[in-house]
């Protein structure tokens, strides 16, 4: 009989594990709390990925989308999120057979496994997972001899807090708050243009999100753009430039460094935030104590500090993960920031990301964990791995399928990240075709 796999997200990586496990004659069902595929995705198409559309196309799902006609995008092109989402994943989600397996609107609260709660084991691995969602008819319940959580961590954004803890005050003023990388020259601009804002983070995000207000602070002069750095070396941030093996992240990390030096972005360095409070009308940001600390007062916070899975639906399952990045214990010490520094993450799939709950794997951005740094070409390793082995071809799990170029996973430690890396290795705001800010793409 074929087997049912639940498949958590319809993200890139998650359409990836359904065209996967279809094509192995396997039953997919794919849950996705947003109302469209690729929910997520949607909420940063304003920015252009750091890969071309050579590594962004899943092959599985490429073979789902020939016979509808689909026009594959010319492989050297970097896409911006929208055309990620208008050119590839809006047409495998509605014109391919995964249309019929795809339930959006529908959150997954709980999963376990059919008459046993975590503590019971003696036949177990035998029993069906039991998915607990809700959509608008209100709580259903999926039964699945598989689970493969490719959820990813966008909607579990990090605090401001430096001891990972919200600041003090920081959800009372929530709405003076955005986290990730809003688009400030675009949909949001009327909120950022001619104010004082304040981006708090090292990583990518951090970085596009800080260039585009200084690009909006040229053209509405009143803007002020303010670096709040945790760290004391800000030159971590600005990556390898010329010497980067993805063109354009070394770019971003050139453009963002010169606005840095021509003063154009204020630079906070230092500035471990613990508190937010009021100041009139506006945001006091502080580090320190509220009477000795330092302090900035800004109009507008965006926190850029990364992401951590969301690990409450699986509490009645046996999951195990490393304690300090929530990531599998096979593929932390891979990917861990406190001991890489710009090197290579292995292919990896089955063997690194399976639980101990038979049957159950994490994969995608949330196999990450903490980590800020995640390939979107990896997550489609990581589900063909997957599918082979939930349908028992040991051979094809373990084999090795990922082609890249030597480009690295960078990590260094220490640095928050934020869209950029958590969803593709992208992570710069789309120049305007006035500005040509970034240059072109090679």
């Amino acid at each position: 009989m074929s087997k049912t796999v639940a498949i958590i997200g319809a993200g890139p990586v998650g359409l990836a594990a359904a065209a996967h496990v279809m094509e192995r004659g396997m039953m997919p069902i794919v849950l996705e709390a947003g109302h469209t595929a690729g929910a997520s995705v949607r909420e940063w198409g304003h920015v252009q990925l750091f890969s071309p559309w050579e590594y962004n196309i899943d092959k599985a799902a490429a073979r789902l989308l020939e016979p509808t006609g689909w026009n594959s995008p010319d492989p050297r092109v970097y896409p911006t999120g929208a055309e990620l989402i208008e050119r590839y994943i809006e047409p495998l989600a509605t014109r391919t057979p995964l249309r019929d397996v795809i339930r959006t609107a529908s959150r997954v609260e709980a999963i376990g496994r059919v008459g046993f709660d975590k503590a019971k084991s003696a036949g177990r691995e035998t029993a069906p997972f039991e998915i607990r969602y809700r959509n608008g008819k209100g709580p259903e319940t999926l039964l699945a001899d598989a689970v493969i959580d490719a959820s990813g961590s966008w909607s579990s954004p990090n605090p401001a807090g430096a001891n990972g803890l919200p600041a003090a005050g920081e959800r009372e003023f929530a709405d003076r708050i955005a986290y990730g990388m809003p688009d400030v020259r675009g949909t949001a601009r009327g909120r950022y243009a001619g104010k004082a804002v304040a981006v708090l983070g090292a990583g990518h995000s951090a970085m596009g999100t800080l260039t585009e207000l200084a690009h909006l602070r040229a053209d509405v002069p009143g803007t002020r753009v303010i670096w709040l750095l945790r760290g004391n070396d800000p030159s971590k941030s600005y990556g390898g430039g010329a010497n980067d093996k993805l063109a354009a992240r070394g770019e971003l990390g050139t453009t963002f460094a010169s606005l840095v030096a021509s003063g154009r972005i204020e630079l906070e360095q230092g500035f471990a935030v613990s508190h937010v409070t009021s100041s009139g009308d506006r945001l006091r940001i502080g580090a320190g104590s509220a009477c000795c600390g330092r302090h900035v007062v800004v109009d507008e916070l965006v926190v850029a500090t990364g992401f951590r899975p969301d690990l409450s639906f699986l509490s009645e399952l046996r999951i195990r993960l490393d304690p300090a990045i929530e990531a599998p214990v096979a593929l932390a010490p891979l990917i861990d920031p406190n001991e890489h520094s710009c090197g290579t993450v292995r292919p990896h799939g089955a063997r690194e990301l399976a639980q101990d709950d038979p049957g159950l794997y994490i994969a995608g951005m949330k196999s990450y964990g903490r980590a800020p740094t995640f390939l979107m070409a990896t997550g489609y390793e990581q589900v063909r791995s997957i599918a082979a082995d939930i349908a028992g071809d040991r051979a094809a799990a373990e084999r090795v399928e990922l082609e890249l170029p030597e480009t690295g996973v960078c990590t260094r430690g220490g640095v928050e990240s934020g869209v950029a890396e958590a969803t593709s290795c992208c992570g710069t705001p789309a120049p305007a075709p006035s500005t040509g800010c970034c240059g072109p793409r090679p």
